[in-house]
């Protein structure tokens, strides 16, 4: 199976109605093709509907260097040219439009992730445009929350899609694998949604179905008072025991 198949797969998974995760044209998915060139989502299309050609096979360099210019801005001009360096980006002139987003993927993809998933849980995001956006990242529920999210998260303040979020998911990706050693399994976004951050779409979709589990446990013990995290002696014991090292590479392998 090529990784357009897998991320066909992820696309049509995550926009299955009854998951309540995306609805119309919400979200996109990517996948790391090697260092220089992505797979993803056009702008325009639906998950749940998409086919080979509503994949944008994107090189990063454009991109990026966008992002690392000083007197790249939003608003007027600015955005044009942001829909300039997207449209530059494409391998195949010839493709379609990729999504603004295509900025948040290559950050994180280009930050050593091989796949990522964006949508928009109603549970998740029920509590991300809440005062309570914070419990999300405040510790873990369930033991199986840490085998498949790990021990900690993000949670990134609301900036409009487009050139100054990429700059600041980038910010924050940096600063967190700075801190744990690695890249976060899931980026909260308030007001907005989630990002599944994953080494392959199987496992995005995986990050995406837990964080989506967790967001309506921690709604309903919201309902019905306060949430009872794990001790952190918990978190870790979970985290390192060899049990969960050997569910975590069955899977892994069950792509």
């Amino acid at each position: 199976m090529t990784v357009g198949d897998e991320l066909l797969q992820l696309a049509h998974a995550v926009g299955e109605p009854q998951r309540e995760l995306v609805i119309l044209a919400e979200g996109n998915v990517s996948a790391r093709l090697d260092d220089e060139r992505m797979l993803v989502k056009a702008t325009g299309s639906s998950l749940a509907a998409s086919g080979p050609d509503d994949l944008v096979e994107c090189r990063f360099a454009p991109i990026l260097e966008l992002l690392d210019d000083p007197t790249a801005f939003e608003g007027g001009a600015g955005d044009a040219r942001v829909a300039e360096a997207l449209l530059a980006s494409r391998v195949d002139p010839g493709a379609k439009r990729p999504s603004v987003e295509a900025l948040l993927h290559a950050v994180v993809l280009s930050a050593g992730a091989g796949a990522a998933c964006h949508t928009h849980p109603i549970a998740a995001n029920a509590l991300l445009c809440s005062d309570r956006a914070e419990l999300l990242v405040a510790g873990a529920l369930f033991p199986d929350q840490i085998v498949v999210l790990g021990t900690e998260s993000l949670l990134v303040p609301y900036v409009d899609p487009g050139l100054t979020l990429g700059r600041r998911m980038r910010d924050e990706l940096r600063a967190f694998a700075d801190r744990r050693g690695a890249l976060p399994k899931v980026a909260w976004l308030r007001n907005h949604g989630i990002f599944a951050i994953g080494a392959n779409p199987a496992e995005c979709l995986r990050i995406t179905e837990m964080a989506d589990k967790f967001a309506r446990i921690l709604l309903g013990t919201l309902a019905v008072g306060e949430p009872s995290f794990l001790p952190d002696a918990v978190l870790d014991r979970i985290d390192g025991r060899d049990d969960e090292h050997v569910r975590r590479a069955i899977l892994d392998a069950a792509r």
